[in-house]
């Protein structure tokens, strides 16, 4: 028998929440409900908001529990409660799409209720969808490697490189076996600029740990190294937001750090069951990101030197067109070294 459906109050809006009791994380038993997760992001959603709030969000649903089926929604729904907003985003293919605009708690909730257990925001506020205010950083373990790797190449490298730059980088877990580290920025430069401002960012941790980091869009140029996504910069590529839960048997959070807890963290400490009460015990380490606004010219300079080195832009993923002065998209093994100079440049 399903269990009754109940009305929460979250912040003075009325939520619906339907089937409390069903298994979201059935390993986790009595833990592991849909009420349980509906309770977690109520517990968490004054600083989920914080860095939630004006984005478009798209949503990783699994209505029937992490073993059914995976819903990722982009677009809120024609019938939806009054109470919500929305926002236009334009995707690469030039198509738009009403979605969820966080603005209040009751926003987060409403997403729970229709199954989402983890929230993938825009690199951009609400209204001006067109420049990012901020760069994000993905240290992605490859087969080999894993969260240790990750964890000192952000702590032993890219922090003090941050340093050098007089930018703030602010880590938090993947809620995986990843590290993510956000930086605001202006909203003065647009989807290319601060995709290559990246690329030039990954390219330059890549320099002081070449055996252990790669910028390699292709898997089999990779090898045992930590993968620096910089195509996380790209038009419509997500991150899961800081406090999202993840897709795990034991309901993993991605979770906000200071850099001095990132060098000795385990991201499986971080979980739907216990970071309630981390949030409440300590001080928030990313209370100041809403504060921070960096110039990404720096970067940019390094994107100028990077070209001067015959460093040019990398492949973007396939769902995408044809971008100005991005080199072919043809992984290196099918390559027939005929047609191509010794910069990776094809010869006509």
């Amino acid at each position: 028998m399903a269990s009754p459906a109940t009305e929460v109050d979250v912040d003075g809006v009325a939520v619906r929440l339907t089937s409390p009791d069903k298994a979201y994380f059935p390993k986790l038993g009595a833990g592991g409900t849909k009420r349980t997760l509906f309770e977690y992001y109520l517990a968490v959603a004054e600083p989920m908001l914080a860095v939630l709030r004006d984005r478009p969000t798209h949503l990783q649903r699994f209505p029937d529990g992490i073993d059914g089926e995976e819903i990722y929604q982009k677009r809120v729904p024609a019938k939806h409660p009054d109470y919500l907003e929305t926002c236009q985003v334009t995707f690469p293919s030039g198509r738009t799409a009403d979605a969820l605009k966080v603005t209040h708690p009751c926003a987060i909730a409403w997403a729970v209720q229709m199954g989402t257990i983890t929230f993938h925001p825009w690199q951009v506020r609400c209204p001006d969808t067109e420049h990012p205010d901020e760069l994000r950083i993905d240290l992605d373990p490859q087969p080999g490697t894993g969260f240790i790797d990750a964890r000192e190449i952000a702590v032993d490298v890219l922090k003090p490189l941050l340093d050098e730059l007089g930018i703030v980088g602010y880590p938090k877990t993947s809620g995986g076996r990843g590290v993510h580290v956000f930086i605001r920025i202006a909203q003065d430069w647009d989807f290319i600029d601060v995709r290559r401002a990246g690329i030039a960012l990954a390219r330059e941790v890549e320099r002081r740990m070449p055996d252990r980091v790669t910028t390699s869009w292709w898997k089999e140029g990779r090898g045992q190294r930590l993968f620096i996504d910089y195509n996380q910069n790209a038009r419509d590529r997500t991150f899961a937001s800081a406090y999202s839960a993840r897709r795990t048997q034991i309901a993993t959070v991605s979770t906000p750090l200071s850099w001095k807890d990132l060098a000795t963290a385990d991201p499986d400490d971080f979980t739907i069951a216990t970071v309630p009460d981390l949030v409440a015990a300590r001080d928030d380490p990313w209370a100041d990101i809403n504060g921070v606004e960096h110039s990404i010219e720096p970067l940019l300079e390094m994107v100028t030197a990077d070209e001067e080195r015959g460093l040019g832009d990398l492949p973007y993923p396939p769902s995408y067109p044809k971008m100005p002065g991005e080199p072919p998209r043809v992984q290196p093994s099918k390559k027939v070294a005929a047609h191509w100079d010794e910069k990776g440049n094809p010869v006509s």
